[in-house]
């Protein structure tokens, strides 16, 4: 088990050691995204702006016009709500080479509450132009997602939640941005993942395995630009799928495979993740079995789906 946003903080050090260009700026949460490492190491090229989301966007836009490869990191509900409009209108309207860490997604918040639980960043952040979203997995896929985004031109946003989570990648795997990785194969159900849900997925598929029911494992951990060649092959083997977010299930992750499938290999779908409601107040583990994300709840939605299978 650790962290996922400790892969993001030692990818921040491993670049600034390689690139001089490389600058951080925070909204006053260093210790919480872990930026402060990179900070101890390079203070010159780190910048805390206060609680000022919206100016924290407008200046890595600008050192980004100076040639700079600026990180941003705070809460993802604070980025990707209060700093919307200047991701949107300076960022991505420019393609501006900024990038943006979205710390404590999700409900791994717990007791922070609703406020403080981003549910809804992926969905507001893949449908901006220009816009790269990336939902890793664990410690590793989280290093290398971070590494490669300072290699991608234009805007990244990277999405990481509070909680220790498995380890579930090996450290020579190899990460592509756009390429979905497929982490067991199966022929009855596809079941697509991002985020805290892979692990969740594995434990469902083993549960799905003692019913007889093979279970095929995506973990798409680019939602945007989508690798739509791997979810048109998976469903047409499988002809079924689920999909599974720590997120709300409108405009998420469910939904970018659906527009892939409904327009290119129509199956029957079931959706896993937060149902048009808010969080609340709880343990991480609490509020992930109230809000039904959970191995249990996709195992449940893959027989459901099963039944609607030709």
């Amino acid at each position: 088990m650790k962290l996922v946003r400790q892969g993001w903080a030692d990818a921040l050090v491993e670049l600034g050691e390689k690139n001089p260009n490389v600058a951080v700026f925070d909204a006053d949460l260093s210790k919480s995204t872990l930026t402060n490492l990179f900070k101890d190491k390079f203070p010159t090229r780190s910048f805390n702006v206060g609680i000022a989301e919206q100016n924290m966007v407008n200046m890595a836009g600008g050192f980004s016009l100076m040639g700079f490869v600026p990180f941003c990191a705070t809460y993802g509900i604070f980025m990707s709500g209060r700093a919307w409009e200047q991701i949107r209108n300076t960022v991505c309207m420019n393609k501006l080479n900024v990038k943006f860490g979205g710390a404590h997604g999700g409900l791994s918040v717990g007791p922070d509450g609703a406020s403080h639980q981003a549910l809804e960043e992926i969905a507001v952040m893949r449908c901006l132009p220009n816009m790269t979203v990336i939902v890793p997995a664990d410690y590793d896929e989280a290093k290398k997602a971070t590494l490669a985004a300072a290699e991608i031109v234009g805007p990244v946003y990277l999405r990481f939640g509070r909680e220790k989570l498995p380890v579930i990648s090996a450290e020579n795997d190899e990460f592509i941005v756009g390429k979905a990785k497929i982490i067991q194969e199966g022929t009855d159900v596809t079941i697509v993942a991002c985020g805290a849900m892979v692990a969740e997925a594995l434990e469902a598929a083993d549960t799905l395995k003692e019913q007889g029911v093979s279970a095929e494992i995506i973990n798409l951990h680019t939602i945007k630009p989508i690798d739509k060649e791997a979810l048109i092959a998976s469903a047409t083997k499988t002809g079924a799928v689920v999909t599974a977010e720590e997120h709300q299930i409108m405009g998420g992750m469910g939904s970018a495979v659906s527009e892939v499938l409904s327009a290119n290999f129509a199956v029957p779908m079931g959706f896993v993740g937060v149902n048009n409601t808010f969080g609340e107040s709880g343990t991480p583990g609490e509020l992930m079995k109230k809000y039904g994300c959970k191995s249990v709840n996709i195992v449940e939605k893959a027989l459901e789906v099963l039944k609607r299978k030709k």
